[in-house]
């Protein structure tokens, strides 16, 4: 009778191993489609806007000003605010936001 209580107990705790592993696996499916995954899509559409900006397209940053781009170098730009021609900012790319096309009025 003893071995038989043995072998019971022994098969309940390998299946609530199963189960475990099964919770673990599903917590991560879940973590992957509504947390990595958009945000994954969101950087590569932030990449691929900023490597179609040219000078004189019309930018929002990141802080809320409205400018428009002036010159472009590998990792930063330059960008004139306002009426007043002689503010021209230097900035990083990712502190850009939005991104209107000069063409597009």
């Amino acid at each position: 009778m003893g071995m038989l209580l043995t072998a019971t107990n022994a098969g309940a705790a390998t299946g609530g191993g199963i189960m475990m592993i099964v919770w673990l696996v599903l917590l991560f499916l879940f973590m992957y489609f509504f947390l990595i995954r958009p945000q994954k899509k969101e950087q590569k559409k932030m990449a691929a806007m900023l490597s179609t900006l040219e000078v004189g397209d019309c930018v929002l940053t990141s802080s809320g000003f409205y400018g428009i781009v002036i010159d472009i170098t590998d990792d930063t730009v330059i960008v004139e605010f306002g009426n007043n021609k002689n503010c021209r900012i230097p900035m990083q790319k990712t502190a850009i936001a939005q991104v209107e096309k000069a063409d597009a009025e």
